[in-house]
């Protein structure tokens, strides 16, 4: 991957540990994210997609069935 400003998770803390989500955006709107103790594993969708897993993490639904 070409250099990206990553931000890194406001529930991370401000810390240094590297245990954290990272995002980033990619041409063509890609939202981008990986775990910061694993950055060579990048993970792409949709904003779309990207704001219903918000949505759902902030309304404490995720993975549940």
């Amino acid at each position: 991957m070409t250099d990206r400003i990553w931000q890194k998770s406001s529930f991370s803390g401000t810390g240094m540990s590297d245990s954290c989500l990272e995002v980033a955006l990619a041409p063509a709107g890609r939202v981008l994210f990986r775990e910061g103790d694993r950055p060579g594993e990048v993970l792409a969708t949709t904003p779309a997609h990207w704001a219903a897993f918000l949505r759902a993490i902030k309304a404490d639904e995720a993975g549940r069935s």
